[in-house]
Protein backbone atom coordinates (compact mmCIF):
# COMPACT_ATOMS: atom_id res chain seq x y z
CA UNK A 1 0.00 0.00 0.00
CA UNK A 2 1.44 3.52 -0.90
CA UNK A 3 0.57 6.60 0.90
CA UNK A 4 1.32 10.13 -0.40
CA UNK A 5 1.51 13.20 1.19
CA UNK A 6 1.05 16.08 -0.92
CA UNK A 7 2.50 19.22 -0.26
CA UNK A 8 2.04 22.89 -2.23
CA UNK A 9 4.30 25.23 -1.01
CA UNK A 10 4.45 28.96 -1.47
CA UNK A 11 7.79 28.67 -3.20
CA UNK A 12 11.10 26.24 -4.13
CA UNK A 13 13.07 27.21 -0.98
CA UNK A 14 10.39 26.59 1.06
CA UNK A 15 10.10 23.14 3.09
CA UNK A 16 7.07 21.39 4.33
CA UNK A 17 7.50 20.34 8.06
CA UNK A 18 3.96 18.96 8.59
CA UNK A 19 4.16 15.95 5.86
CA UNK A 20 7.97 15.49 7.00
CA UNK A 21 7.08 15.45 10.82
CA UNK A 22 3.92 13.28 9.49
CA UNK A 23 5.85 10.83 7.50
CA UNK A 24 8.90 10.61 10.26
CA UNK A 25 6.27 10.14 13.49
CA UNK A 26 4.26 7.18 11.72
CA UNK A 27 7.06 5.23 10.24
CA UNK A 28 8.72 5.21 13.97
CA UNK A 29 5.58 4.78 15.93
CA UNK A 30 3.99 2.10 13.70
CA UNK A 31 6.23 1.01 10.37
CA UNK A 32 9.07 0.42 12.04
CA UNK A 33 7.63 -0.44 15.67
CA UNK A 34 4.51 -2.93 14.99
CA UNK A 35 4.02 -5.88 12.69
CA UNK A 36 1.49 -5.29 10.02
CA UNK A 37 -0.42 -7.71 7.92
CA UNK A 38 0.82 -5.62 4.60
CA UNK A 39 3.72 -3.36 3.85
CA UNK A 40 3.26 0.78 3.88
CA UNK A 41 5.12 2.85 1.71
CA UNK A 42 4.79 6.35 2.69
CA UNK A 43 6.31 8.66 0.28
CA UNK A 44 6.01 12.89 -0.12
CA UNK A 45 5.39 14.54 -3.40
CA UNK A 46 5.86 18.61 -2.89
CA UNK A 47 5.19 21.37 -5.38
CA UNK A 48 4.72 24.61 -5.49
CA UNK A 49 1.98 27.00 -6.00
CA UNK A 50 3.79 28.01 -9.45
CA UNK A 51 3.17 24.49 -10.45
CA UNK A 52 0.23 23.93 -12.84
CA UNK A 53 -2.80 21.82 -11.46
CA UNK A 54 -2.57 19.51 -14.27
CA UNK A 55 1.13 18.89 -13.83
CA UNK A 56 0.97 17.98 -10.28
CA UNK A 57 -2.07 15.73 -11.26
CA UNK A 58 -0.23 14.07 -13.63
CA UNK A 59 2.66 13.57 -11.08
CA UNK A 60 0.06 12.50 -8.63
CA UNK A 61 -1.43 9.87 -11.11
CA UNK A 62 2.18 8.44 -12.37
CA UNK A 63 2.78 7.35 -8.53
CA UNK A 64 -0.29 5.88 -7.82
CA UNK A 65 -1.38 6.18 -4.35
CA UNK A 66 -3.64 4.16 -2.64
CA UNK A 67 -4.41 7.15 -0.38
CA UNK A 68 -3.19 10.91 -0.72
CA UNK A 69 -3.01 13.28 2.17
CA UNK A 70 -3.05 17.33 1.21
CA UNK A 71 -1.83 19.51 3.40
CA UNK A 72 -4.43 22.56 3.52
CA UNK A 73 -2.90 26.40 3.91
CA UNK A 74 -4.90 29.39 2.78
CA UNK A 75 -2.12 29.95 -0.51
CA UNK A 76 -2.42 26.52 -1.62
CA UNK A 77 -6.62 25.69 -0.89
CA UNK A 78 -7.66 26.90 -4.06
CA UNK A 79 -4.81 24.09 -5.57
CA UNK A 80 -6.32 21.59 -3.28
CA UNK A 81 -9.67 22.13 -4.41
CA UNK A 82 -9.25 21.71 -8.07
CA UNK A 83 -7.07 18.82 -7.18
CA UNK A 84 -10.21 17.35 -5.38
CA UNK A 85 -12.42 17.28 -8.01
CA UNK A 86 -9.94 16.13 -10.51
CA UNK A 87 -8.57 13.21 -8.86
CA UNK A 88 -11.02 10.65 -8.66
CA UNK A 89 -11.69 11.02 -12.13
CA UNK A 90 -8.15 9.80 -13.02
CA UNK A 91 -7.59 7.84 -9.97
CA UNK A 92 -11.04 6.19 -9.38
CA UNK A 93 -11.06 4.50 -5.68
CA UNK A 94 -8.49 6.63 -4.31
CA UNK A 95 -8.76 7.29 -0.48
CA UNK A 96 -8.76 11.33 0.04
CA UNK A 97 -7.68 13.01 3.31
CA UNK A 98 -6.89 16.41 4.35
CA UNK A 99 -5.47 17.76 6.84
CA UNK A 100 -3.48 21.61 7.98
CA UNK A 101 -5.33 25.01 9.47
CA UNK A 102 -7.03 25.56 6.60
CA UNK A 103 -9.66 22.92 7.35
CA UNK A 104 -9.41 21.75 10.97
CA UNK A 105 -11.66 24.65 11.61
CA UNK A 106 -14.55 23.60 8.98
CA UNK A 107 -13.96 19.75 8.30
CA UNK A 108 -17.42 19.06 8.27
CA UNK A 109 -18.02 21.69 5.42
CA UNK A 110 -15.39 20.22 3.55
CA UNK A 111 -16.72 16.83 3.93
CA UNK A 112 -20.61 17.81 2.33
CA UNK A 113 -19.08 19.87 -0.23
CA UNK A 114 -17.02 16.23 -1.32
CA UNK A 115 -19.09 13.60 -0.47
CA UNK A 116 -16.27 11.33 -1.66
CA UNK A 117 -13.35 12.59 0.21
CA UNK A 118 -12.83 9.72 2.59
CA UNK A 119 -11.91 12.44 5.56
CA UNK A 120 -10.26 15.24 7.77
CA UNK A 121 -7.63 15.79 10.31
CA UNK A 122 -7.79 18.48 12.70
CA UNK A 123 -5.43 20.02 15.01
CA UNK A 124 -2.14 18.15 15.61
CA UNK A 125 -1.85 15.64 13.36
CA UNK A 126 1.17 13.27 14.33
CA UNK A 127 -0.80 10.53 16.23
CA UNK A 128 -4.02 10.83 13.94
CA UNK A 129 -1.60 10.24 10.98
CA UNK A 130 -0.02 7.20 12.55
CA UNK A 131 -3.70 5.72 13.33
CA UNK A 132 -5.01 5.89 9.86
CA UNK A 133 -1.55 4.20 8.61
CA UNK A 134 -2.48 1.65 10.70
CA UNK A 135 -5.87 0.94 10.27
CA UNK A 136 -5.21 1.09 6.16
CA UNK A 137 -2.46 -1.51 6.46
CA UNK A 138 -4.79 -3.94 8.40
CA UNK A 139 -7.82 -2.79 6.08
CA UNK A 140 -10.02 -1.67 8.80
CA UNK A 141 -11.39 1.59 7.68
CA UNK A 142 -15.05 2.75 8.60
CA UNK A 143 -15.85 -0.48 10.36
CA UNK A 144 -13.49 -1.46 13.63
CA UNK A 145 -13.35 -5.22 12.35
CA UNK A 146 -10.81 -5.36 15.36
CA UNK A 147 -9.22 -3.80 18.22
CA UNK A 148 -8.53 -0.85 15.98
CA UNK A 149 -10.40 1.11 13.53
CA UNK A 150 -11.22 4.97 12.41
CA UNK A 151 -13.89 5.40 15.21
CA UNK A 152 -10.52 5.18 17.36
CA UNK A 153 -7.95 7.56 16.07
CA UNK A 154 -8.68 11.17 18.05
CA UNK A 155 -9.27 14.09 16.12
CA UNK A 156 -10.45 12.63 12.64
CA UNK A 157 -13.47 13.55 11.06
CA UNK A 158 -14.90 10.63 8.37
CA UNK A 159 -18.24 8.91 7.16
CA UNK A 160 -19.67 5.56 9.17
CA UNK A 161 -21.37 3.23 6.61
CA UNK A 162 -24.11 4.84 6.25
CA UNK A 163 -22.42 7.90 4.87
CA UNK A 164 -22.87 9.88 7.69
CA UNK A 165 -20.09 12.33 8.68
CA UNK A 166 -18.68 11.58 12.41
CA UNK A 167 -15.89 13.26 14.24
CA UNK A 168 -13.92 12.18 16.34
CA UNK A 169 -12.80 14.26 19.60
CA UNK A 170 -9.51 16.02 19.79
CA UNK A 171 -6.62 14.27 21.67
CA UNK A 172 -4.65 15.79 24.74
CA UNK A 173 -2.01 17.97 23.46
CA UNK A 174 1.16 15.98 22.53
CA UNK A 175 4.98 15.90 23.82
CA UNK A 176 6.65 17.69 21.08
CA UNK A 177 10.02 16.17 22.05
CA UNK A 178 8.31 12.59 20.80
CA UNK A 179 8.14 14.03 17.39
CA UNK A 180 11.43 12.18 15.45
CA UNK A 181 13.49 14.80 14.08
CA UNK A 182 12.73 14.81 10.51
CA UNK A 183 15.58 16.31 8.86
CA UNK A 184 18.19 13.43 9.85
CA UNK A 185 15.97 10.46 8.19
CA UNK A 186 17.23 8.61 5.57
CA UNK A 187 14.65 9.58 2.78
CA UNK A 188 15.74 13.18 3.70
CA UNK A 189 19.63 12.68 2.04
CA UNK A 190 19.15 14.59 -0.76
CA UNK A 191 17.67 17.18 0.36
CA UNK A 192 19.33 20.21 -0.67
CA UNK A 193 20.16 22.27 2.51
CA UNK A 194 22.35 25.19 0.75
CA UNK A 195 19.40 26.41 -0.93
CA UNK A 196 16.42 25.74 1.05
CA UNK A 197 14.60 27.74 3.70
CA UNK A 198 14.28 25.23 6.65
CA UNK A 199 11.44 25.10 8.96
CA UNK A 200 11.87 24.02 12.59
CA UNK A 201 9.91 23.83 15.54
CA UNK A 202 11.05 24.30 19.47
CA UNK A 203 7.66 24.66 20.89
CA UNK A 204 3.84 24.90 19.88
CA UNK A 205 0.92 26.77 20.85
CA UNK A 206 0.78 30.31 22.13
CA UNK A 207 0.05 31.76 25.20
CA UNK A 208 -1.56 35.14 23.85
CA UNK A 209 -5.14 35.68 22.43
CA UNK A 210 -4.60 37.79 19.41
CA UNK A 211 -8.45 37.51 17.59
CA UNK A 212 -7.00 37.10 14.17
CA UNK A 213 -4.59 34.24 14.75
CA UNK A 214 -4.94 30.76 14.82
CA UNK A 215 -2.27 30.26 17.24
CA UNK A 216 -4.12 31.51 19.58
CA UNK A 217 -6.92 28.60 19.89
CA UNK A 218 -3.87 26.07 21.22
CA UNK A 219 -2.94 27.80 24.51
CA UNK A 220 -0.99 25.12 25.70
CA UNK A 221 2.53 26.23 24.62
CA UNK A 222 5.09 23.16 25.25
CA UNK A 223 8.64 23.04 24.13
CA UNK A 224 10.81 20.32 22.68
CA UNK A 225 13.61 19.10 24.87
CA UNK A 226 16.56 21.14 24.79
CA UNK A 227 18.78 18.57 24.41
CA UNK A 228 17.23 17.83 21.52
CA UNK A 229 16.90 21.09 20.21
CA UNK A 230 20.63 21.18 20.35
CA UNK A 231 21.61 18.49 19.05
CA UNK A 232 19.30 18.77 15.70
CA UNK A 233 20.67 23.08 15.55
CA UNK A 234 23.96 21.40 15.06
CA UNK A 235 22.65 18.99 12.84
CA UNK A 236 21.95 22.48 10.67
CA UNK A 237 25.05 24.24 11.61
CA UNK A 238 27.56 21.31 10.46
CA UNK A 239 25.59 21.18 7.01
CA UNK A 240 26.07 24.94 6.76
CA UNK A 241 22.69 25.50 5.59
CA UNK A 242 21.76 28.80 4.52
CA UNK A 243 18.42 29.73 6.76
CA UNK A 244 16.53 28.03 9.67
CA UNK A 245 13.14 29.61 10.37
CA UNK A 246 11.47 28.95 13.53
CA UNK A 247 8.04 28.39 13.55
CA UNK A 248 7.40 28.87 16.70
CA UNK A 249 4.70 31.30 17.36
CA UNK A 250 6.35 33.35 20.22
CA UNK A 251 9.46 32.15 20.40
CA UNK A 252 10.98 33.86 23.63
CA UNK A 253 7.45 33.17 25.33
CA UNK A 254 9.10 31.07 27.89
CA UNK A 255 12.58 33.31 28.77
CA UNK A 256 14.82 29.95 29.67
CA UNK A 257 14.25 28.31 26.29
CA UNK A 258 14.66 30.88 24.20
CA UNK A 259 17.74 32.42 26.29
CA UNK A 260 19.41 28.75 25.98
CA UNK A 261 18.83 28.80 22.38
CA UNK A 262 20.37 32.15 21.29
CA UNK A 263 23.06 31.30 23.83
CA UNK A 264 24.17 28.08 21.99
CA UNK A 265 23.83 29.47 18.44
CA UNK A 266 26.17 32.01 20.32
CA UNK A 267 28.74 29.54 21.13
CA UNK A 268 28.41 27.53 18.17
CA UNK A 269 28.19 29.66 15.20
CA UNK A 270 29.58 28.17 12.25
CA UNK A 271 29.71 31.78 10.32
CA UNK A 272 27.05 31.08 7.77
CA UNK A 273 23.65 30.19 8.70
CA UNK A 274 20.85 32.67 9.35
CA UNK A 275 18.07 31.73 12.11
CA UNK A 276 14.71 33.28 11.94
CA UNK A 277 12.51 33.79 15.12
CA UNK A 278 9.40 35.73 15.39
CA UNK A 279 9.13 37.25 18.50
CA UNK A 280 7.42 39.55 21.57
CA UNK A 281 10.09 42.44 21.43
CA UNK A 282 8.51 43.53 24.47
CA UNK A 283 8.89 40.29 26.07
CA UNK A 284 12.86 40.72 25.97
CA UNK A 285 14.68 41.51 29.01
CA UNK A 286 18.22 43.16 29.59
CA UNK A 287 19.75 39.86 29.68
CA UNK A 288 18.70 38.74 26.32
CA UNK A 289 19.74 41.78 25.22
CA UNK A 290 23.07 41.53 26.12
CA UNK A 291 22.82 37.74 24.59
CA UNK A 292 21.78 39.70 21.16
CA UNK A 293 24.55 41.96 20.81
CA UNK A 294 27.15 39.44 21.28
CA UNK A 295 25.20 37.95 17.75
CA UNK A 296 27.40 37.63 14.79
CA UNK A 297 26.13 40.16 12.33
CA UNK A 298 23.53 38.03 10.02
CA UNK A 299 23.37 35.31 12.73
CA UNK A 300 20.02 35.53 13.72
CA UNK A 301 17.07 37.73 12.12
CA UNK A 302 13.81 38.87 14.31
CA UNK A 303 10.01 39.23 13.31
CA UNK A 304 8.42 41.37 15.50
CA UNK A 305 4.55 41.67 15.27
CA UNK A 306 3.53 45.35 16.06
CA UNK A 307 0.31 45.10 14.15
CA UNK A 308 -1.34 48.52 15.11
CA UNK A 309 0.04 51.53 17.56
CA UNK A 310 -3.62 51.86 18.29
CA UNK A 311 -4.04 51.45 22.26
CA UNK A 312 -8.18 51.27 21.55
CA UNK A 313 -7.63 48.47 18.81
CA UNK A 314 -4.53 46.70 20.45
CA UNK A 315 -7.30 45.86 23.61
CA UNK A 316 -10.06 44.44 20.89
CA UNK A 317 -8.14 42.33 19.23
CA UNK A 318 -6.86 40.92 22.33
CA UNK A 319 -3.58 41.35 22.21
CA UNK A 320 -1.19 41.50 25.43
CA UNK A 321 1.19 44.59 24.09
CA UNK A 322 3.56 47.26 25.38
CA UNK A 323 4.10 49.11 22.35
CA UNK A 324 6.46 51.72 24.39
CA UNK A 325 8.98 48.99 26.11
CA UNK A 326 8.46 47.51 22.32
CA UNK A 327 9.52 50.44 20.43
CA UNK A 328 12.83 51.20 23.46
CA UNK A 329 13.39 47.12 22.57
CA UNK A 330 13.77 47.70 18.68
CA UNK A 331 15.38 50.68 19.34
CA UNK A 332 18.05 49.12 21.40
CA UNK A 333 18.42 46.13 19.08
CA UNK A 334 19.00 48.16 15.83
CA UNK A 335 21.79 50.12 17.98
CA UNK A 336 23.97 46.79 17.94
CA UNK A 337 24.01 47.02 13.81
CA UNK A 338 24.17 43.33 13.86
CA UNK A 339 20.59 41.60 13.40
CA UNK A 340 17.82 42.50 11.17
CA UNK A 341 14.57 43.41 12.42
CA UNK A 342 11.32 42.59 11.12
CA UNK A 343 8.33 44.75 11.88
CA UNK A 344 4.29 44.11 10.88
CA UNK A 345 1.67 46.18 10.29
CA UNK A 346 -2.15 45.14 10.00
CA UNK A 347 -4.53 46.83 7.81
CA UNK A 348 -8.57 46.37 8.64
CA UNK A 349 -8.35 45.78 12.89
CA UNK A 350 -11.16 46.81 14.26
CA UNK A 351 -11.19 50.72 15.30
CA UNK A 352 -8.47 51.43 13.26
CA UNK A 353 -9.77 54.25 10.10
CA UNK A 354 -7.15 55.86 7.50
CA UNK A 355 -5.68 58.17 9.90
CA UNK A 356 -5.37 55.88 12.78
CA UNK A 357 -3.42 53.35 10.48
CA UNK A 358 -1.27 56.41 9.53
CA UNK A 359 -0.39 56.72 13.01
CA UNK A 360 0.43 53.45 13.17
CA UNK A 361 2.80 53.59 10.33
CA UNK A 362 4.55 56.68 11.23
CA UNK A 363 5.36 55.54 14.51
CA UNK A 364 7.08 52.05 13.12
CA UNK A 365 8.39 53.91 10.42
CA UNK A 366 10.55 55.50 12.56
CA UNK A 367 11.63 52.76 14.49
CA UNK A 368 13.57 52.40 11.29
CA UNK A 369 13.23 48.43 10.93
CA UNK A 370 15.09 46.99 8.11
CA UNK A 371 11.81 45.80 6.61
CA UNK A 372 8.39 47.37 7.23
CA UNK A 373 5.67 44.44 6.26
CA UNK A 374 2.61 46.06 6.02
CA UNK A 375 -0.03 43.69 5.31
CA UNK A 376 -4.10 42.80 5.09
CA UNK A 377 -5.95 41.09 7.44
CA UNK A 378 -6.51 37.59 7.06
CA UNK A 379 -10.06 36.55 8.32
CA UNK A 380 -9.03 33.00 9.27
CA UNK A 381 -11.86 30.49 9.73
CA UNK A 382 -11.59 29.45 13.33
CA UNK A 383 -10.26 32.68 14.88
CA UNK A 384 -12.73 34.87 17.10
CA UNK A 385 -12.09 37.79 14.04
CA UNK A 386 -14.45 35.51 12.04
CA UNK A 387 -17.02 34.93 15.05
CA UNK A 388 -17.59 39.13 15.66
CA UNK A 389 -17.40 39.60 11.49
CA UNK A 390 -20.67 41.05 11.76
CA UNK A 391 -19.92 43.83 14.95
CA UNK A 392 -17.14 45.07 12.57
CA UNK A 393 -18.95 45.19 9.39
CA UNK A 394 -16.10 42.85 8.01
CA UNK A 395 -16.19 41.71 4.43
CA UNK A 396 -13.51 40.10 3.05
CA UNK A 397 -12.60 37.68 0.10
CA UNK A 398 -14.89 34.39 -0.49
CA UNK A 399 -11.59 33.01 -1.67
CA UNK A 400 -8.32 32.56 0.60
CA UNK A 401 -6.56 34.27 1.97
CA UNK A 402 -9.71 36.01 2.80
CA UNK A 403 -8.53 39.54 2.53
CA UNK A 404 -9.99 42.37 4.06
CA UNK A 405 -12.27 44.20 1.51
CA UNK A 406 -13.61 46.53 3.83
CA UNK A 407 -14.81 47.35 7.70
CA UNK A 408 -16.76 50.12 9.49
CA UNK A 409 -13.92 51.94 9.73
CA UNK A 410 -11.71 51.44 6.95
CA UNK A 411 -13.58 51.60 3.23
CA UNK A 412 -12.70 49.39 0.13
CA UNK A 413 -11.63 52.85 -1.60
CA UNK A 414 -9.05 53.11 1.56
CA UNK A 415 -8.13 49.19 1.28
CA UNK A 416 -6.79 50.35 -2.39
CA UNK A 417 -5.09 53.45 -1.31
CA UNK A 418 -3.43 51.47 1.27
CA UNK A 419 -2.50 48.52 -1.28
CA UNK A 420 -0.70 50.93 -3.35
CA UNK A 421 0.76 52.48 -0.16
CA UNK A 422 2.13 48.87 0.00
CA UNK A 423 3.57 48.72 -3.76
CA UNK A 424 5.65 51.92 -3.21
CA UNK A 425 6.84 50.75 0.25
CA UNK A 426 8.03 47.28 -1.06
CA UNK A 427 10.26 48.88 -3.65
CA UNK A 428 11.39 51.84 -1.82
CA UNK A 429 11.98 50.97 1.74
CA UNK A 430 11.90 47.55 2.12
CA UNK A 431 14.12 46.99 -1.27
CA UNK A 432 16.83 48.50 1.12
CA UNK A 433 17.78 50.06 -2.28
CA UNK A 434 16.97 53.38 -1.44
CA UNK A 435 18.33 54.07 1.79
CA UNK A 436 20.00 57.52 0.68
CA UNK A 437 17.64 59.09 -0.46
CA UNK A 438 14.92 57.90 1.49
CA UNK A 439 16.46 59.67 4.44
CA UNK A 440 16.62 62.61 2.12
CA UNK A 441 12.90 62.60 1.30
CA UNK A 442 12.00 62.46 5.30
CA UNK A 443 12.83 65.91 5.65
CA UNK A 444 10.69 67.45 2.90
CA UNK A 445 7.12 65.43 4.04
CA UNK A 446 6.05 66.49 7.20
CA UNK A 447 5.02 62.49 8.30
CA UNK A 448 6.40 59.27 6.75
CA UNK A 449 3.21 58.51 5.80
CA UNK A 450 2.62 61.01 3.32
CA UNK A 451 5.99 60.03 0.95
CA UNK A 452 4.53 56.77 0.30
CA UNK A 453 1.30 58.17 -0.32
CA UNK A 454 3.17 60.83 -2.83
CA UNK A 455 4.72 57.89 -4.48
CA UNK A 456 1.54 56.13 -4.91
CA UNK A 457 0.18 59.32 -6.68
CA UNK A 458 2.62 59.34 -8.68
CA UNK A 459 2.69 56.20 -10.18
CA UNK A 460 -1.42 56.24 -10.73
CA UNK A 461 -1.13 59.59 -12.70
CA UNK A 462 1.73 58.40 -14.63
CA UNK A 463 0.65 54.72 -15.14
CA UNK A 464 3.90 53.27 -14.09
CA UNK A 465 2.02 51.16 -11.22
CA UNK A 466 0.90 47.95 -14.33
CA UNK A 467 4.91 47.85 -15.94
CA UNK A 468 7.63 45.51 -14.45
CA UNK A 469 10.24 47.92 -13.92
CA UNK A 470 13.91 47.11 -13.97
CA UNK A 471 15.91 47.90 -11.05
CA UNK A 472 17.46 51.46 -12.80
CA UNK A 473 14.34 52.58 -14.31
CA UNK A 474 13.18 52.48 -10.24
CA UNK A 475 15.56 55.07 -9.77
CA UNK A 476 14.62 56.76 -12.74
CA UNK A 477 10.99 57.17 -11.96
CA UNK A 478 11.76 58.50 -8.79
CA UNK A 479 14.51 61.10 -9.72
CA UNK A 480 11.19 62.06 -12.13
CA UNK A 481 9.14 62.42 -8.95
CA UNK A 482 11.83 64.65 -7.53
CA UNK A 483 12.49 66.76 -10.97
CA UNK A 484 8.61 67.00 -10.54
CA UNK A 485 7.82 67.78 -7.10
CA UNK A 486 11.00 69.22 -5.35
CA UNK A 487 13.20 70.92 -8.91
CA UNK A 488 14.88 72.92 -6.37
CA UNK A 489 16.62 69.91 -4.59
CA UNK A 490 16.90 68.19 -7.80
CA UNK A 491 21.14 68.21 -7.61
CA UNK A 492 20.75 66.59 -3.93
CA UNK A 493 18.88 64.14 -4.93
CA UNK A 494 20.79 63.60 -7.77
CA UNK A 495 23.73 62.56 -5.80
CA UNK A 496 21.50 60.25 -3.46
CA UNK A 497 20.00 58.25 -5.91
CA UNK A 498 24.09 57.54 -7.65
CA UNK A 499 25.29 56.74 -4.09
CA UNK A 500 22.11 54.23 -3.42
CA UNK A 501 22.29 53.05 -7.14
CA UNK A 502 26.08 52.12 -6.71
CA UNK A 503 26.17 50.45 -2.99
CA UNK A 504 24.60 47.61 -4.20
CA UNK A 505 27.03 47.20 -7.66
CA UNK A 506 29.35 48.76 -9.70
CA UNK A 507 26.51 49.12 -12.94
CA UNK A 508 27.51 48.57 -16.04
CA UNK A 509 25.71 51.52 -17.74
CA UNK A 510 25.35 54.73 -16.37
CA UNK A 511 22.18 56.50 -15.37
CA UNK A 512 20.91 59.56 -17.53
CA UNK A 513 20.43 61.02 -13.93
CA UNK A 514 23.89 60.72 -12.47
CA UNK A 515 26.35 63.36 -12.91
CA UNK A 516 28.90 63.57 -15.69
CA UNK A 517 32.12 62.21 -14.28
CA UNK A 518 33.84 62.84 -17.68
CA UNK A 519 35.82 65.88 -16.18
CA UNK A 520 36.73 63.77 -13.60
CA UNK A 521 38.33 61.25 -15.13
CA UNK A 522 41.77 62.08 -14.97
CA UNK A 523 41.73 62.50 -11.26
CA UNK A 524 40.24 59.43 -10.86
CA UNK A 525 43.21 57.69 -12.63
CA UNK A 526 45.12 59.54 -10.32
CA UNK A 527 43.37 58.46 -7.11
CA UNK A 528 43.87 54.96 -8.32
CA UNK A 529 47.37 55.17 -9.04
CA UNK A 530 47.98 57.06 -5.59
CA UNK A 531 46.17 53.88 -4.00
CA UNK A 532 48.55 50.92 -5.88
CA UNK A 533 51.36 52.81 -4.01
CA UNK A 534 49.51 53.53 -0.39
CA UNK A 535 47.17 51.17 -0.27
CA UNK A 536 45.14 53.30 2.01
CA UNK A 537 41.95 53.23 1.27
CA UNK A 538 41.59 49.92 -0.31
CA UNK A 539 44.02 47.40 1.92
CA UNK A 540 42.27 44.38 0.72
CA UNK A 541 43.72 44.32 -2.94
CA UNK A 542 47.08 43.45 -2.82
CA UNK A 543 48.07 42.45 -5.78
CA UNK A 544 45.65 44.33 -7.79
CA UNK A 545 47.10 47.12 -9.70
CA UNK A 546 45.85 50.32 -10.39
CA UNK A 547 43.44 49.79 -13.40
CA UNK A 548 42.41 46.73 -11.74
CA UNK A 549 40.68 48.44 -8.98
CA UNK A 550 39.15 51.01 -10.62
CA UNK A 551 37.50 48.07 -12.52
CA UNK A 552 35.90 46.12 -9.54
CA UNK A 553 34.97 49.36 -7.25
CA UNK A 554 33.76 52.88 -8.06
CA UNK A 555 34.78 56.58 -7.21
CA UNK A 556 31.50 58.57 -7.32
CA UNK A 557 32.00 62.64 -7.58
CA UNK A 558 29.43 64.40 -5.06
CA UNK A 559 28.15 67.92 -5.74
CA UNK A 560 29.80 69.52 -3.23
CA UNK A 561 33.03 67.50 -4.46
CA UNK A 562 33.72 64.65 -1.80
CA UNK A 563 34.57 61.67 -3.30
CA UNK A 564 33.27 58.49 -2.26
CA UNK A 565 35.09 55.18 -2.88
CA UNK A 566 32.78 51.93 -3.03
CA UNK A 567 34.31 48.65 -1.97
CA UNK A 568 32.49 45.69 -3.42
CA UNK A 569 34.60 42.91 -2.03
CA UNK A 570 33.66 44.26 1.80
CA UNK A 571 30.15 44.64 1.85
CA UNK A 572 27.47 44.95 5.15
CA UNK A 573 26.23 41.49 6.22
CA UNK A 574 22.95 42.55 6.64
CA UNK A 575 22.08 44.83 3.75
CA UNK A 576 24.82 43.36 1.41
CA UNK A 577 25.80 47.41 0.53
CA UNK A 578 29.09 48.19 -0.55
CA UNK A 579 31.61 49.31 2.16
CA UNK A 580 31.60 53.37 1.51
CA UNK A 581 34.61 55.06 2.31
CA UNK A 582 34.43 59.21 2.50
CA UNK A 583 37.82 59.87 -0.14
CA UNK A 584 39.43 62.71 1.64
CA UNK A 585 40.69 64.16 -1.40
CA UNK A 586 41.02 67.97 -2.43
CA UNK A 587 36.81 69.73 -2.37
CA UNK A 588 35.77 71.02 -5.43
CA UNK A 589 34.98 74.97 -5.21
Amino acid sequence: MKILLVAINAKYIHSNLAVYSLKAYAEQYVLSAEALPCPVEIELGEYTINHSCPKILGDIFEKKPDVVGFSCYIWNMEYVRQLLRDLPKVLPGVNIWLGGPEVSFCAEKFMEEFPYLEGVMRGEGERAFAGLVRCCARGQKRTSGGSFGWKEIPGIVWRDQESRIVSNPLEPAMNLSEIPFPYAQEWMKDLDFSHRMIYYESSRGCPFSCSYCLSSVDKQVRFRDLDLVFKELQFFLDRKVLQVKFVDRTFNAKRSHSAAIWNYLLAHDNGVTNFHFEIGADLLQEEDLDILKKMRPGLIQLEIGVQTANPQTIQEIRRTMDIDVLERVVAGIKAGKNIHQHLDLIAGLPYEDLESFRSSFDRVYKMHPDQLQLGFLKVLQGSWMEECKEDYGLSFTALPPYEVLGTKWLSYSDIRQLKAVEEMVEIYYNSGQFVWTMKCLEGLFSRPAEIFEALAGWYKQEGLSEVNHSRQTRYAVLFAFIVQHFPKETERFRDSLTVDLYLREKVKTRPDFARDLRPYREEIRKIYQKEERERRYLPDYTGFDSRQMERITHLEVLEDGRMLLFDYRNRDPLSYNARVVLYRGEKKQ
